[in-house]
């Protein structure tokens, strides 16, 4: 069976990349979190105090960049890919509300982008890959053989991310993460570099009503019917 790229681009909190990452696992391919490096770049930029009140301190971060090496390894107890900053892995730091908040303005800086598109590239030239994200369709792997482009309303995005968090123990309010959902909707499909938008060739899943087992059914119909 021949290998090919899978592109899974959408709004934030849809289920990409649990969606990815589980469809990666039944086939076989490799999962690579495009996101997860944004929030790393996020992360560091965070621990180095290279935000402003309401911007980031651009020449600080871009002399910065060639000092962000960002990884990922098998997790064997989750069988899962975490994110690994400067050899240190940082999976349950990237996800909480404090990352969440400022990675939409971390990914609308055209050098952090460019940097980011060139190593997701590059750990995608031999295929067998799925990759999630907001370009990744788009820009990142324009060729891609099955985009699949994935929404759900903002209240259904939400609600999951609420129940995330609060399944981690962390507090969290919903009207403040609906607030959040709708701010990086915006950003996201704004911003002049790569903008978050459905590639024309690609296959729209709205999954607000979903279940998992249906998802899953969904995405493998999809992914038979390009390897055949």
């Amino acid at each position: 069976m021949k290998k090919i790229t899978i592109a899974i681009d959408g709004h934030s909190s849809c289920g990409k990349s649990t969606m990815a990452k589980d469809l990666a696992r039944e086939i076989g391919y490799i999962y690579i979190d495009s996101g997860a490096m944004y929030r790393a770049v996020t992360y560091y930029c965070l621990q180095h105090d290279l935000f402003t009140e309401d911007n980031v301190k651009l020449e600080e971060l871009q002399a910065a960049m060639p000092d962000i090496r960002i990884s990922f390894k098998l997790n064997e107890q989750t069988g899962r890919p975490d994110t690994y900053l400067n050899g240190e892995c940082i999976e349950g730091e990237i996800r909480g509300m404090a990352v969440s908040s400022r990675v939409s303005l971390i990914a609308t800086i055209g050098f952090v982008r460019e940097a980011m598109v060139a190593l997701q590239q590059e750990m995608g030239k031999e295929k067998g890959i799925v990759m999630d994200g907001r370009d990744i369709g788009t820009t990142v792997f324009p060729d891609a053989e099955l985009k699949i482009f994935v929404t759900a309303s903002a209240e259904v995005r939400a609600q999951r991310r609420y129940d995330e968090l609060r399944a981690k123990g962390d507090e969290a309010s919903y009207e403040s993460i609906l607030e959040n959902v709708k701010e990086r909707d915006r950003i996201d499909s704004g911003r002049a570099v790569s903008p978050l938008r459905k590639a024309d060739d690609a296959i729209e899943l709205d999954n607000s009503h979903m279940t998992i087992p249906e998802q899953k059914a969904w995405l493998m119909e999809k992914f038979n019917s390009c390897t055949i």
